[in-house]
């Protein structure tokens, strides 16, 4: 009879404990399962429940996604320099076309000169020189130069959409920094209340093992196992706090703060869908619709316009000139009081050492070249649009597997806490249940998050932000 009372007593404190632990809110296992964030294999995981202006901590501002994209698009430097870029190949190209215009020059001269001067030094120049003062206008107007001037200007304006495009590019970018940004700072700070949940309930273990100790109803051994699972806990509650902070400063550079932002993010409420199960419409929308295909596209209609003007360097050129003015100022034996003129000039290329054949050339190879960088990056797109969409396609799945392995190690460790409380399990047995369950959670934790970033992956991919 006396070989059961250290059994019996064992069962009544256990007991005990278990009276206890009920009464505590949220207390019905040792360490509390993850929030489900996910349904059946067979529908789409539902979105977390947006949170409350009351659940807001104070000094922290609330930030939603939709809020963190307009603020990087405000504040972040890359867009005003990408969109500066573009403005300034807009010039270029006025730059280029103000060639098709006349031009006008004004003229006012003043020249005292000695009696009988003539110039009579420099290449081939005679001209006699008068004392006179006088003002007047230069017009030249180019005629044609059979399409080179007018090739160079549609090179120019084509430059300046593919710099459009590389705007829209730079957009798109930092619109999929800031969702990588955003969810991985949600994941990192649910990874950090999943540490503080396991540091908690770890502790709890820990005092009752201990007391149970001091009682001699455990070993030391126990107890000590119990300490370092507690250790292990704490770790993982310093490395949750680090990443935390890291994924919310890099979040605030991302939004164009040079300082560390107190945000409190708002989780989006839109359902998580499956992707997408066509994917060469994918790869043919992004084909379509990437700024960076559109850009190089753009590129290489203007090193082909561009060859093309190179080419028209060997025609002639034709041009009008006219020009008017008065001489209020002057000796009238030999100059009038006004003066016009009108002529036509025709410039025609006769030698200059191949300097024309060989700048056609090379324009007509880097054309070339702009055409193979073109199917290198249709067949990088395909690739990374392939990529993308087989990482959404995994990480849909890998929801599913992550809420049937919690559920499972949710299971485990409530037999794994009964055994051990009575006295049919070891230890060993309970730590490893703590510590599966533990990485249970924080895997389904991080699973919904890395799926919503998959998914914004995808559409940048192909469609854009």
């Amino acid at each position: 009879m006396n070989r059961h009372i250290p059994l019996f007593l064992v069962m009544v404190m256990v007991a005990t404990v278990s009276r206890g632990q009920a009464t505590a809110p949220g207390s019905q296992q040792t360490v509390p399962p993850a929030p489900t964030t996910q349904n059946a294999p067979s529908s789409p995981p539902a979105a977390p429940p947006p949170h409350t202006a009351a659940t807001i901590p104070p000094g922290a501002q609330a930030l939603s996604l939709q809020e963190a994209q307009a603020l990087a698009l405000k504040n972040n430097p890359l867009i005003s320099v990408a969109r500066l870029s573009a403005l300034a190949q807009h010039q270029v190209a006025r730059q280029v076309r103000s060639a098709l215009w006349p031009t006008a020059t004004g003229y006012l001269t003043a020249v005292d000169s000695h009696d009988n001067t003539r110039i009579t030094a420099g290449v081939l120049n005679n001209p006699s020189v008068f004392d006179r003062a006088g003002g007047g206008t230069l017009i030249s107007q180019l005629i044609t130069d059979f399409g080179r001037t007018t090739n160079l200007a549609s090179s120019a304006s084509l430059q300046a959409r593919a710099e459009d495009q590389n705007a829209l590019a730079t957009r798109e970018q930092i619109l999929l920094a800031v969702h990588q940004a955003f969810y991985s700072t949600l994941q990192a700070q649910a990874v950090l209340k999943v540490a503080e949940e396991t540091v908690n309930a770890r502790q709890t273990v820990t005092d009752q093992v201990e007391a149970l100790f001091r009682s001699k109803l455990k070993s030391e051994l126990d107890a000590s196992f119990a300490r370092v699972n507690l250790a292990q806990a704490k770790l993982l509650l310093l490395d949750a706090q680090n990443n935390a902070n890291a994924a919310l400063a890099n979040l605030s550079a991302v939004l164009g703060f040079p300082t560390l932002q107190n945000f409190y993010l708002v989780e989006t409420t839109e359902p998580m869908a499956a992707p997408p199960a066509n994917l060469d419409q994918l790869v043919s929308e992004a084909f379509a619709q990437r700024p960076e295909i559109l850009s190089l596209g753009f590129q290489l209609q203007a090193a082909q316009r561009f060859r093309v003007a190179e080419r028209d360097l060997m025609l002639p050129s034709i041009r009008a000139l006219g020009a008017v003015g008065g001489t209020p100022v002057r000796d009238d034996r030999i100059l009038s009081n006004w003066y016009g003129a009108a002529g036509v000039n025709l410039e025609l290329p006769i030698f200059n050492g191949f300097l024309y054949s060989a700048r056609a050339k090379e324009a007509d190879l880097r054309a070339q070249a702009v055409r193979d960088r073109l199917r290198d990056l249709q067949n990088r797109v395909a690739r990374d649009v392939r990529t993308a969409w087989l990482n959404s396609n995994s990480a849909y799945d890998r929801m599913n597997v992550t809420r049937q392995l919690l559920d499972q190690a949710n299971l485990a460790l409530n037999l794994a806490q009964t055994r051990y409380n009575l006295g049919l399990g070891s230890i060993v047995e309970l730590s490893q249940a703590q510590l599966q369950q533990t990485q249970a959670v924080i895997a389904d934790t991080e699973a919904g998050y890395d799926y919503r970033l998959a998914l914004a992956t995808l559409r940048f991919q192909t469609t854009g932000l």
